[in-house]
C-alpha cells in the first residue's frame, strides 16, 4: 500500500513488489529462507537467499500444523482466515488449522473460504481449560490467536504456548493482561524457546515498526537517534469490531475491582521490565483532552485513543533493546484534525467528545446503553463496504538536534482494527 517504505537491499526489479520470506529447501537437506519478489501481475523472482538459523526454522519440529488461527468465529478472526487462504492459493506452502469453541461455526468460516480451503482442518477447544489449551499448542508451531478480550478469553493459551515452547501472538491492547502474561510466562518461554508477542495488530505495529525506521534513519543521516518523536494520526476510516469494544467495555467493568488496569492505562512504562520502568515521562491523565498544535505539520491535534497503548509498547521495545533510543527518549500519539480557528474548534471539540465518551463507559448505566444500542457485539462489525473502503495514515515526526527533521508516513487500505489487523 502507499506509503510502505520499499527494501533497500537486496532492490527489487523494477515496479510494485510485495517482500515476502518464503520457507524452501535447497539440495533436499537444509532449510533456507528464500526472499520472494511478487509483482501486480503475479510475476515472481528469487533475489536473496540465506540458511535460517536453527531457532528461526518453524520446520524445527514434528508439529502437525505450522499456524493455527484460534477465534476463527470472530470477525477479525474470519478476516485472518481469509488472508491466509488467499496466500495459500497464490502458492505457500503451510500447513495450517482454524480453530475454536464451536464447530458448526468454524465449519461455516471454512466454507466462506472457497472450494480450495475445503480440506483445512477444524481444532475445537475452550479457551478456558487448561487441558484443551495445551493440547492445542502441542499441534502447531505457531497460534495467532484473534479472541478477545484476551483478559477473559486467551490466559490458558499463552500459558500453554509459554510451557510447549510454541510461538504465539495476538491482536491484544489490554496493557494489564499483557503485564501479568509477561510476568508470569516470560521466564518459561525463554527456557522452551516460545516466542510470545502481543499487539500484532494496529495497536501496535505502525508505531513500534514506524520509530524503528525514523530512527535508523536518524543514525544514518545524523549520527544518533531522535529524543522526542511525535506520530500523528492524518486518517483513520473503518470502524472497529465487537471484539475490540468487549476489549475496552471488559477493562471498564474489571477495572473497579483490579486496580492494575487502571495503572496499566495511565503509567507510562507499564510494559517495560522489571528495573527499568523510570524515565522523562509523566504518567498521564486516564481520558486526556488535552488539544495542542504541532509546529512541524501546522495543525492541531487532538488526543488518539489508541495512544497510550501504543506508546507502552514502543517504550518496552526501546527497553528490551538496551535503549537504541536513548534513555531519555520520549514519544506520544495524537490525532491530527486541521489549522486555523476552526481546526482549533474541531479539535476541542473532538477531546471534550473523547472525554465524555470516557465517563459514559466508566459509568454503568450509560455503558449499557452504549452495549445494546451502540457498539457492535462479539464477533461482529463494520460492513464488507466499510472494511473494504477504509483506510487509514500516520506520520511520525522528529526533530534531531542537529537540527534536521525527519518524517515516516505509514499507511494501509481496509478497515485498521480489521482489515488492517488480520493482513498484519
Amino acid at each position: 500500500g502507499k506509503g510502505v517504505p520499499q527494501p533497500t537491499s537486496p532492490n527489487p526489479p523494477g515496479g510494485v513488489w510485495d517482500l515476502r520470506p518464503r520457507r524452501g529447501q535447497i539440495d533436499g537437506s537444509q532449510h533456507h529462507e528464500v526472499v520472494v519478489y511478487t509483482n501486480h501481475e503475479g510475476d515472481q523472482r528469487v533475489r536473496a537467499r540465506r540458511p535460517a538459523r536453527q531457532e528461526e526454522r518453524l520446520m524445527g519440529r514434528d508439529r502437525e500444523f505450522d499456524i493455527v488461527v484460534w477465534g476463527a468465529t470472530g470477525f477479525v478472526g474470519r478476516l485472518a482466515a481469509q488472508q491466509l487462504a488467499a496466500r495459500c492459493k497464490n502458492g505457500i506452502d503451510l500447513r495450517w488449522a482454524i480453530g475454536g469453541r464451536d464447530q458448526a461455526k468454524l465449519e461455516a468460516v471454512r466454507s466462506g473460504l472457497g472450494p480450495d480451503a475445503a480440506d483445512i482442518p477444524i481444532i475445537t477447544g475452550d479457551s478456558h481449560a487448561a487441558a484443551s489449551m495445551a493440547a492445542l499448542a502441542d499441534r502447531t508451531e505457531v497460534v495467532c490467536s484473534c479472541v478477545g478480550p484476551y483478559a477473559k478469553y486467551g490466559s490458558e493459551l499463552v500459558a500453554a504456548c509459554a510451557r510447549s515452547g510454541t510461538h504465539y501472538c495476538d491482536l491484544a491492547a489490554e496493557a494489564h493482561w499483557i503485564r501479568r502474561m509477561i510476568d508470569d510466562h516470560a521466564a518459561e518461554a525463554e527456557r522452551t524457546g516460545a516466542r510470545l508477542v502481543h499487539a500484532c495488530g494496529m495497536d501496535t505495529i505502525p508505531s513500534d515498526l514506524g520509530v524503528a525506521v525514523l530512527q535508523g534513519a536518524a543514525r544514518e543521516r545524523f549520527g544518533g537517534p531522535c529524543r522526542i518523536v511525535r506520530m500523528r494520526v492524518t486518517e483513520l476510516s473503518g470502524g472497529f469490531s465487537g471484539g475490540t469494544a468487549g476489549a475496552m467495555l471488559h477493562g471498564f467493568e474489571a477495572g473497579r475491582d483490579d486496580p492494575t488496569i487502571r495503572q496499566g492505562m495511565i503509567e507510562p512504562y507499564f510494559l517495560c521490565p522489571e528495573g527499568q520502568r523510570d524515565g522523562p515521562e509523566q504518567p498521564g491523565k486516564l481520558m486526556s483532552v488535552t488539544v495542542e498544535y504541532d509546529e512541524h505539520l501546522k495543525a492541531w491535534t487532538k488526543p488518539f485513543f489508541m495512544g497510550p497503548m501504543n506508546t507502552k509498547i514502543v517504550r518496552r521495545t526501546n527497553a528490551l533493546l538496551d535503549y537504541p533510543y536513548g534513555k531519555d527518549f520520549r514519544y506520544e500519539e495524537a490525532r491530527l484534525v486541521g489549522d486555523g480557528w476552526s481546526g482549533r474548534l474541531k479539535a476541542h471539540a473532538g477531546a471534550l467528545g473523547f472525554g465524555a465518551f470516557g465517563v459514559a463507559v466508566a459509568s454503568p448505566p450509560t455503558r449499557r446503553l452504549l452495549k445494546r444500542y451502540v457498539l457492535p457485539p462479539p464477533g461482529e462489525g463494520p460492513s464488507q463496504e466499510v472494511v473494504e473502503r477504509g483506510q487509514w495514515e500516520i506520520v511520525l515526526v522528529a526533530e534531531h538536534d542537529e537540527g534536521g527533521v525527519i518524517k515516516v508516513p505509514v499507511a494501509g487500505v481496509g478497515a485498521p482494527s480489521a482489515m488492517s489487523s488480520s493482513r498484519m
